[in-house]
């Protein structure tokens, strides 16, 4: 079997739990607020520093937002191999559902962009999925 050593040199893993905050909501206003955690892991074997960040945010009527920053939540960090960062955040909705995905873009020690992906996660507020 042969292994791709690019993807073994680069290679981030992204969690993210999405939580729906009631106190900072107002659904009567359309304000569904959410904070998600996401966790960021260099699995790979080059120490790397996360340059900026992509998000698509969707909405229950199809409506798209993109947010594009450098790094997240005010810092660049640098990952060593096996070491993660962890950071909260948060976005608002107007409808009770969406969902959210996108990208980091990270530079690794030895000179080499690479792009990690974000998976795609659901926001919900209570009792709106079963």
């Amino acid at each position: 079997m042969t292994m791709d050593m690019s993807e073994q040199r680069y290679h981030i893993e992204v969690d993210v739990e999405p939580a729906y905050l009631d106190d900072e909501s107002e659904p009567e206003e359309d304000r569904f607020v959410f904070s998600y955690t996401v966790t960021i892991r260099n699995m790979g074997d080059i120490p790397a520093r996360l340059i900026s960040r992509h998000w698509i945010i969707t909405d229950a009527n199809g409506e798209e937002r993109e947010v594009r920053g450098e790094g997240v939540v005010g810092e660049q960090p640098h990952l060593e191999p096996g070491r993660g960062f962890r950071y909260t955040s948060g976005a608002m909705l107007e409808t009770p559902v969406g969902s959210m995905h996108g990208t980091y873009e990270l530079l690794a020690d030895d000179g080499v962009t690479f792009t990690a992906e974000i998976p795609p996660f659901t926001l919900a507020g209570p009792r709106t999925l079963h």
